[in-house]
């Protein structure tokens, strides 16, 4: 009876191990999508308020670059805009005097032309006022064609200004430091005081919310899931293990070499492909931490 007892311990031992193991289908460590914000300016940074840790909003402004020049020179460009302005000529003031000799003209024409046809003028009278409301006419005309001429070439030089106006306001407003989307800082790579450049990274921030693992799975597990998918992911934490509802978000469409220190349930596969699971980070999972997925989900 001694014996069964022990034996049967045993056996209750040995279940509640196989019990507690999982056998997983795939390894990887969890990453999240980062983003390197870079300067969009030349020059010295004058603000940057931001810290290692710190979890900015999308769009927040977290600094400047200095904008002195660009400021200055679109004072002197609007200060131009505004000279060629007042350089337009005023067209109906200067027609003004013409088309009153015109009118006057036409008015004289017509009072020579009853007295012609009542045999009490003369021909040659009204023949030079039609030649003088002719030569005006021209005069009028050609003056114009030279004040429209001036106005539409004053007018493409005011046009030419704005464009370099809009440019310095796209630049000024580049000059600001913009958060592209919410996150926590990783890591600061500028302060404040320092002389920066287009291209040059400023700080690196990532959702951390949402993580990824990034497993690796063989050409027969690849048959089992697709995008979408339910996984369960298991990470470490010490003596402690932690389970997490987990989704397939992106399955490579290319194989490749088992990369070093990946393990896989078919250990003796060469080409395996990536997969990427979506997991809501509760605070515990780290980037770089390991982890573990299990492709079907137990009833």
């Amino acid at each position: 009876m001694k014996q069964v007892i022990i034996t049967m311990v045993c056996l209750i031992g040995l279940m509640g191990c196989n019990r507690g193991k999982v056998n997983y289908d795939a390894s990887g460590a969890f990453e999240a999508t980062e983003v390197l914000v870079s300067a969009e300016a030349n020059g010295k940074i004058m603000e940057l308020n931001i810290l290692e840790g710190d979890r900015l909003p999308a769009g927040a402004v977290v600094g400047y670059v200095d904008t002195t020049q660009l400021y200055l020179k679109k004072m002197q460009l609007a200060a131009g805009l505004r000279s060629v302005d007042i350089r337009k000529p005023d067209i109906r003031k200067q027609i003004a005097v013409l088309e009153q000799q015109i009118a006057t003209a036409r008015t004289e024409q017509q009072r020579m032309e009853n007295l012609v046809r009542a045999k009490a003028g003369n021909q040659k009278q009204l023949d030079d006022i039609v030649y003088q409301i002719d030569f005006l006419q021209k005069q009028l005309d050609a003056q114009n064609s030279t004040l429209n001429k001036t106005t539409h070439s004053a007018d493409a030089e005011m046009e030419g200004l704005l464009y370099q106006i809009m440019q310095l306001d796209d630049q000024l407003q580049k000059s600001r430091v913009v958060n592209p989307q919410t996150g926590t800082v990783l890591v600061k790579y500028a302060e404040a005081g320092e002389v920066t450049a287009a291209g040059k990274p400023l700080y690196k921030i990532a959702d951390l919310e949402l993580l990824y693992l990034r497993a690796y799975v063989t050409a027969d597990q690849l048959s089992q899931i697709k995008l979408g998918d339910a996984v369960r992911v298991f990470a470490d934490y010490g003596d402690e293990q932690r389970e997490y509802p987990g989704t397939v978000t992106w399955i490579s469409a290319q194989s490749e070499f088992t990369p070093k220190g990946i393990q896989t349930r078919n250990e003796r596969a060469n080409l395996v492909y990536a997969v990427k699971i979506g997991v809501k980070n509760d605070g515990y999972l780290k980037l770089g931490q390991y982890g573990e997925i299990k492709l079907t989900i137990d009833n």
